[in-house]
């Protein structure tokens, strides 16, 4: 049995706006990331798993539980971050895990202790003089203390910064070891790649399909934005074996993509033109998955 099962689950809350038909799972022991933009509908099918949110259609279940008519049984075995964290202002980070543990009926506070180290958390400010990463931090603590079978972590690394960024993912491996069912909700690729089974990219209310982590290798590419001083230069390099995306031609300039072994035979041309500039191009999470996705069928979630 799926430690998480979503099945046709859909909310219409017109103007397009809502998710439509979804359908995934998550196994025992499966890190699963959940991608898309924002306002995709992340967010919505999270509350509909917590119970927070009545299903026009479709199903959602927790540990077999029914997500909304035994959210309370589900929250028992359940560690969940907000994307949004709304502490009481007066209340210091102690005192909102202390009183996370005591809803909890906690007594050990070991779990905490470490956790708190982890992070080099000092809990002891009010909430209110917290910086965004610091609040982040005593969200990250009050989900995992009761160590939970199930994890709902959406956008879990926002406001931290890239050493507690590592510190996270570092967690989300110890966490899987143990047997824990992690969904982590996020709209960097970056923060998933290196910590899911599988990946599935919603957009617009709708799933597109789930994929193993390993078939995305191909990301392993890089588009620079290679401008010229010659033409004679600008056209050599359209006919070497590169490949060009884009070309401007009054800027004497192409876009090129390369998977990262090219990289040394990208430098020895370029080393043999009068090139004014080069600049690598970002490309957003949605571009890429979608770029992937359009390449051939994958199987749908």
């Amino acid at each position: 049995m799926p430690a998480i099962k979503i099945q046709g689950l859909t909310k219409d809350y017109g103007n397009n706006k809502g998710i439509f038909g979804v359908s995934f799972h998550i196994e025992e022991g499966e890190v699963f990331g959940f991608l898309g933009p924002n306002g995709a509908g992340k967010t919505t099918t999270i509350r509909h798993l917590l119970g927070f949110t009545k299903p026009q259609s479709g199903t959602s279940t927790i540990l077999g539980l029914d997500s909304w008519k035994q959210s309370k049984e589900i929250h028992q075995h359940l560690g969940y971050l907000p994307a949004e964290i709304a502490f009481p202002a007066n209340m210091t980070g102690a005192q909102i895990i202390q009183h996370a543990a005591n809803m909890r009926g906690l007594k050990d506070m070991t779990l905490a202790q470490e956790l708190i180290t982890m992070f080099d958390l000092d809990p002891s400010p009010l909430i209110k003089r917290m910086s965004k990463g610091m609040k982040q931090k005593v969200g990250i603590v009050c989900a995992f203390i009761h160590d939970p079978k199930i994890l709902i972590l959406d956008e879990p690394t926002t406001g931290l910064d890239p050493l507690m960024q590592s510190v996270f993912v570092t967690l989300i491996h110890r966490e899987k070891q143990k047997g824990k069912s992690i969904l982590m909700s996020s709209h960097h690729f970056e923060e998933i790649e290196g910590t899911c089974d599988r990946i599935a990219m919603i957009r617009q209310g709708r799933l597109t399909s789930a994929l193993n982590s390993q078939d995305f290798k191909h990301f392993d590419k890089t588009t620079y934005k290679i401008t010229f001083r010659s033409l004679q230069d600008f056209h050599a390099i359209q006919k070497e074996e590169f490949t060009i995306t884009d070309i401007q031609s009054e800027a004497l300039a192409v876009l090129v993509e390369i998977e990262d072994l090219q990289i040394n035979e990208l430098i020895g041309s370029l080393g043999k033109k009068d090139v004014l500039s080069i600049r690598e191009m970002k490309v957003s999470l949605e571009d890429s998955f979608m770029n992937f996705y359009k390449q051939g069928d994958h199987d749908h979630v």
